[in-house]
């Protein structure tokens, strides 16, 4: 059979470990020829994971992929990053730009530093990563660029629970909001390029490395492969078909119809359920913030 992402080249940040590492695993097995980055190529820094170990997993079931050593903390690293996947590749179909440290900290005493990283990661690496690819997409007449973004970027339920008052997630939270809406103008400056921009979240929480210690022990957890089956959605239809979206992993599925599979797409796992204490403000459809 064919598979969805034959002869595409995708670049996905973050791909050492995690949801960036997951998503890698199934673009691969889609097809997709995948150049996977992180700052950790032979040894893991705080958490577990390294390119070199994303790279066996892939071609451990037949996948294509390349590791790509860039710290997007390094403006320069973030600004070639683009460049080199080229040179190393041939071209550019897919962006996805999974990268990044949460921090959470009371707005009135969080570290301006603190604060700095945080537009870092999650603002400005994005749009200088789109800065960069666009261009090689237009080369190639189509493209697909995904950006991570966080169901905290829905604004706190009332009234305000322990979490919205001690978690320290706002600064956080409004640059993820901030990162919708990026992606949901750039989808309309793109669509007449046939290139597809959309927000890729979990409806709940995921049980990453990175985000592990953010996350209470008692608070359940989604599986990681609903949304990478969910952001291998978002990158192979037209832009006139689907664009300008902000997917959450176990809505769009749903709402949608998709199968989700294992992670090498062998087998289908179960539909996904939405708990009830999923935030009530997500749009299934993805036409939404």
């Amino acid at each position: 059979m064919a598979k969805l992402l034959e002869g595409k080249i995708a670049l996905v940040t973050g791909a050492s470990r995690g949801i960036g590492r997951a998503l890698a695993q199934r673009l691969a097995a889609e097809g997709a020829t995948v150049l996977v980055s992180a700052r950790s190529l032979d040894t893991a820094g705080q958490y577990a994971g390294t390119l070199r170990e994303t790279v066996a997993l892939i071609e451990a079931v037949g996948g294509r992929a390349m590791p790509l050593v860039a710290d997007i903390e390094n403006a320069s690293d973030v600004d070639g990053l683009v460049g080199r996947a080229v040179d190393l590749a041939g071209g550019l179909d897919i962006l996805i730009h999974s990268g990044g440290k949460a921090e959470y900290a009371h707005t009135a005493e969080m570290p301006l530093e603190m604060f700095d990283r945080t537009i870092q990661h999650y603002l400005r690496a994005p749009f200088a990563l789109v800065q960069k690819a666009v261009p090689e997409m237009r080369k190639r007449g189509a493209g697909w660029i995904v950006v991570l973004g966080s169901v905290t970027a829905q604004p706190p339920g009332r009234p305000y629970d322990e979490w919205a008052t001690y978690g320290g997630a706002t600064v956080y939270a409004a640059i993820k909001a901030a990162v919708h809406r990026m992606t949901q103008g750039l989808a309309a400056e793109l669509l007449p390029d046939n290139i597809a921009v959309n927000t890729l979240a979990p409806s709940t929480a995921i049980r990453t490395p990175g985000a592990v210690d953010l996350i209470p022990e008692e608070y359940p957890s989604e599986r990681i492969e609903y949304i990478v089956e969910t952001g291998l959605a978002l990158c192979h239809l037209p832009a006139r078909e689907r664009t300008g979206l902000t997917a959450y992993s176990l809505h769009f599925p749903l709402a949608h119809k998709l199968p989700v599979h294992t992670l090498d797409g062998r087998e289908r796992i179960e539909d996904p359920v939405i708990p009830p204490y999923a935030h009530p403000a997500i749009v299934a459809s993805g036409e939404g913030s």
